[in-house]
């Protein structure tokens, strides 16, 4: 058994070191909606119904099939292509686009350079910017994934402003107290009734992640899905708390090859200038939620 799986590990190693070598991951990933979910609780507007198709939509929207394609020194991302649910092309849409979703991820891991092309409210741009350095911490821990061997990393980032899906509810359980002493009198309900829609007042991002990798040293290649990378062996699964990203098929070295090169349509920015685009369009959504009308104005203007 043990000569099986050596001569096996000499195959696939031999295979990464060919000089047309190419492979190609798909990854499911799912996001927790746990923590957007909570930003409808306690809206008296919103019935048990329409919070359960919400919580539905959401989760739906949070499950995702990506492809990797990856030679050995650069790699293409990008989310499966499928047909839109019935009533998923103008809200759906809108929140993939605020989700940072769509779109190609390019990384050269010899260069250390990765670029993102990203639609954002109708607008799009192409992120390029140095790969981000990973001070990864080897754990001594492995499992299996599929057939193959996997060993656990850890890592502490900073995290990414333009990922809607580090948004956390601040001060929930506080909230939460002051809405239930605020219902004791009229005035304090018809004060409080505006916020409860203005949900961007309640959004906080952490300053940082702590991101758990499993990578497989059997695939010696420095790739991984999304922005990660930096192990020595391609990385199957990955999760920073909220998302987790999981492999569930590899074909290495198939006939039939992807051509591995960045996109090159939109408003060229790096990922700072990306970030403060974000940062003044979440700005202006609070703005427009504090006013009279709140959450319905939001919508129309978001579509701008």
């Amino acid at each position: 058994m043990k000569k099986i799986v050596i001569a096996s590990l000499i195959l696939i190693c031999s295979i990464a070191q060919a000089q047309n070598f190419q492979g190609m991951a798909v990854y499911e990933s799912k996001t927790s909606t746990a923590e957007f979910t909570k930003g409808f609780s306690g809206n008296k507007d919103m019935t048990p119904e329409m919070q359960k198709q919400i919580e539905e939509r959401m989760r739906k929207m949070f499950e995702k099939t990506f492809v990797l394609n990856f030679d050995k020194s650069a790699s293409i991302y990008k989310e499966a292509e499928k047909l839109d649910a019935p009533g998923q092309q103008g809200g759906g849409r809108m929140m993939t686009s605020m989700m940072g979703g769509g779109g190609t991820h390019y990384k050269n891991v010899k260069e250390k350079q990765y670029i993102v092309d990203r639609e954002f409210f109708g607008k799009e741009f192409l992120i390029k910017d140095s790969l981000p350095k990973y001070e990864w911490k080897m754990e001594g821990e492995s499992k299996q994934i599929g057939i193959y061997t996997c060993f656990k990393a850890t890592a502490v980032v900073k995290a990414n402003e333009s990922d809607f899906r580090n948004f956390r509810f601040k001060n929930r359980e506080k909230k939460e107290a002051e809405a239930k002493n605020a219902e004791k009198t009229e005035v304090a309900k018809d004060s409080t009734k505006t916020s409860k829609t203005n949900f961007t007042k309640d959004w906080e991002m952490p300053k940082e992640n702590t991101i758990t990798a499993w990578y497989c040293p059997e695939i010696p290649v420095n790739q991984g899905p999304e922005n990660y990378w930096g192990l020595p062996g391609l990385i199957l699964e990955v999760s920073d708390g909220k998302t987790i990203i999981l492999c569930s098929k590899i074909v290495l070295n198939s006939k039939d090859k992807v051509e591995i090169k960045p996109v090159a349509k939109g408003k060229e920015v790096s990922q700072n200038e990306y970030n403060d685009i974000i940062k003044k369009k979440m700005e202006e959504m609070q703005e427009m939620n504090s006013g009279p009308g709140g959450g319905n104005r939001m919508q129309f203007r978001m579509g701008r």
